[in-house]
């Protein structure tokens, strides 16, 4: 038993710092991330004008289906200077994170290139339908303000027939504790490839810290069997620390649904796990890239994210003091701290993922329970609802084991 011993009498109770005043940032600016060379409509394959097109994963490259000619939208970088992270001041947001109208429609009327015909979208669900008279493909790409459409997207490179693999394996290897019906039912080709919407952030930042650090002066202990207790005397400091950082594409999600860590009814978590994404190599936003897979839609603004991004800033802050604090064996307990954003840039972006779900339910409670891969390095996570007898049995047989092991082991000695 360890205990430290109370403050020195006259001690000074640590009071909070005198932080300088908060920065005041500039007002926001905005950056047009619409890709011009896309109309509103009818997108046509560059070389012979078909509209048939879709992402090949393995080549991360969109293909016309009529002649097979592959190309690519450029990269979003290429066309957004994103400039010194460091340098940041004010907000900046990209036209496709700007807030969602309360009034906007998920339903968008597309006017045919082809023949002419209005076609209805609903970009809750989908992001093109094909016209009922001529059998162009239209696809919504010009941005419109219910955050169906993002600054960018960062297309598939993982295929469906790997991701299988890669769920199969991963369920496999927990086979022997899942739960019977699981295993029973477990499909991993129903994996579906979903299209998530994330804020990606950059930011500039600085951080104060302040609280009480403790060097260990002397180990001594009192009593004797059960009634022994080590002390230790220990020199208190007081410690500050100030950092400036900057964070380059940190990455939050827009969906207020996936956001949602209700650990009860979800594992929502499971998303989080299979991070980072190379966003730098997003390319400008085309429906096409959508073909194929589902998606879901931003319902989040830039005002919602932000105390997450403050909180997960904090935390980077936290870490980045920690080598100048070692010295402090005994631990440093930060009680004030407090956070400056000089500056940020915000962009939304579709985000790769293949899903899998299962939905188990047990004496009457429900658990949504996901096998989530990386749709671009292909890195895995999830979870598996488990059979509580056989873990309680696997238990038990371990116990058992261990204990004929010792038997046999004080026999032989």
């Amino acid at each position: 038993m360890s205990t430290l011993p109370p403050p020195a009498e006259g001690a000074q109770p640590v009071v909070p710092p005198a932080f300088p005043p908060p920065f005041t940032p500039p007002t926001e600016a905005t950056i047009d991330t619409q890709n011009d060379r896309l109309g509103d409509g009818v997108n046509r394959c560059p070389r012979c004008g078909a509209t048939e097109i879709q992402l090949r994963p393995s080549a991360g490259m969109l293909v016309c289906l009529f002649c097979r000619h592959e190309w690519a939208e450029a990269r979003l970088d290429a066309s957004v200077a994103t400039g010194d992270v460091g340098a940041l001041t004010g907000t900046t947001v990209g036209s496709g994170a700007a807030d969602i109208a309360p009034d906007a429609a998920a339903l968008v009327t597309l006017k045919c290139g082809g023949c002419g015909a209005e076609v209805v979208v609903n970009t809750t669900e989908q992001m093109g339908a094909r016209c009922h008279w001529c059998r162009h493909v239209l696809t919504v790409n010009e941005q419109i303000p219910n955050g169906a459409v993002p600054d960018a997207v960062l297309p598939f490179t993982i295929t469906h027939d790997t991701a299988v693999a890669t769920i199969a394996e991963f369920a496999g290897k927990r086979r022997l504790f899942a739960d019977r019906t699981f295993v029973r039912e477990f499909t991993p080709e129903n994996v579906v490839g979903v299209y998530m919407p994330y804020m990606v952030i950059d930011a500039n930042a600085s951080a104060d810290v302040a609280g009480v650090g403790e060097i260990e002066t002397r180990r001594y202990t009192k009593g004797s069997g059960d009634n022994k207790e080590t002390y230790y005397d220990a020199d208190v400091y007081r410690v500050d620390r100030h950092v400036d950082f900057a964070t380059d594409d940190l990455t939050i999600e827009a969906s207020s649904e996936r956001a949602n860590m209700d650990t009860s009814v979800n594992t929502n978590n499971i998303i989080n796990t299979i991070l980072p994404f190379d966003t730098e190599n997003a390319v400008q936003w085309n429906a096409a890239y959508l073909t194929g897979f589902t998606s879901e839609k931003r319902d989040q603004d830039v005002s919602h994210v932000t105390p997450e991004l403050e909180h997960q800033l904090l935390s980077i802050a936290r870490a980045q003091v920690v080598p100048s604090v070692k010295r402090y064996d005994r631990g440093v307990r930060w009680e004030h701290e407090r956070l400056q954003v000089h500056g940020t840039r915000w962009l939304t972006m579709c985000l790769p993922v293949w899903l899998y779900s299962y939905y188990h339910e047990k004496n009457g409670e429900g658990m949504v329970h996901y096998i989530a891969v990386n749709g671009r390095s292909g890195e895995v996570m999830g979870s598996v609802p488990v059979s509580q007898p056989r873990l309680l049995a696997a238990a038990l047989t371990t116990g058992t084991v261990l204990e004929g092991l010792v038997i046999a082991f004080l026999a032989a000695t």
